[in-house]
């Protein structure tokens, strides 16, 4: 690990409370303009998330219906009834994005997979960076608004489905992350900035409960608009 990692896991809470962790709850909305271009809007207006700290799995509570179970891991995807009837499901669920362009309809299971994946990476962060496999080195700092930040890229291995091998994690002063850029591939790997605010600390954890993605133009330029996705979290808790 980097001099700089150390920091960023101290200041989210300790490796060794991360090793402890099982797992993260969290509720709240996922929005954005993505949602509605994918033919997708409002499926996450109202998410209610189990993430396991441990393994690559995340399931939604009442996705699509009441009553339902959305389940992610990286191999299967599925809506399942509590008693666990299978009422949709794909395996290889990345090989579902192959050819899709910009605007190309998802369906449930398609919208399933990229929220399932992208809100386990960012639950688990920085924990996540630890996991074998993942190389992390600290890169020049970068201004942003004005203000230094220092960054670590993180190249991740095929076993981790996640938006891009190579990822840029932005951290203030503090440790605390701020910025994520990254390009995912199931959209077409258009590069993008994920902004982080609103931190608070859950049983020794510490959590962003405020994000937004915006894109980047071809000069690397931060585009104020459009809004590409939200994620508001009003409750989290570790256990």
């Amino acid at each position: 690990m980097t001099q700089l990692l150390d920091v960023v896991l101290d200041a989210h809470g300790g490796l060794a409370r991360w090793q402890e962790a099982k797992t993260i709850r969290a509720r709240g909305s996922i929005g954005g303009l993505l949602w509605t271009m994918r033919g997708q809007e409002g499926i996450l207006s109202t998410a209610d998330m189990t993430a396991d700290v441990q393994q690559q799995r995340l399931v939604f509570e009442d996705f699509t219906g009441p009553g339902l179970l959305g389940v992610f891991t990286p191999d299967r995807v599925a809506v399942e009834t509590p008693d666990g009837e299978v009422v949709a499901e794909r395996t290889a669920p990345r090989a579902a994005f192959a050819g899709h362009g910009p605007d190309t309809p998802w369906d449930r299971l398609h919208a399933l997979y990229f929220a399932g994946y992208a809100m386990w990476n960012y639950l688990t962060a920085p924990y996540l960076l630890t996991r074998p496999g993942v190389l992390v080195e600290e890169l020049e700092p970068w201004e942003d608004g004005g203000v230094s930040r220092r960054r670590l890229r993180a190249t991740f291995p095929e076993a981790i489905a996640t938006h891009a091998r190579e990822q840029t994690f932005h951290y203030d002063d503090a440790g605390l992350l701020r910025r994520h850029d990254y390009a995912a591939e199931v959209l077409g790997s258009p590069p993008a900035a994920h902004f982080c605010e609103k931190h608070v600390t859950e049983s020794g954890l510490v959590f962003p409960t405020h994000r937004h993605v915006v894109p980047i133009d071809a000069n690397g330029e931060v585009l104020p608009e459009p809004v590409l996705i939200t994620i508001d979290l009003a409750e989290v808790s570790v256990a």
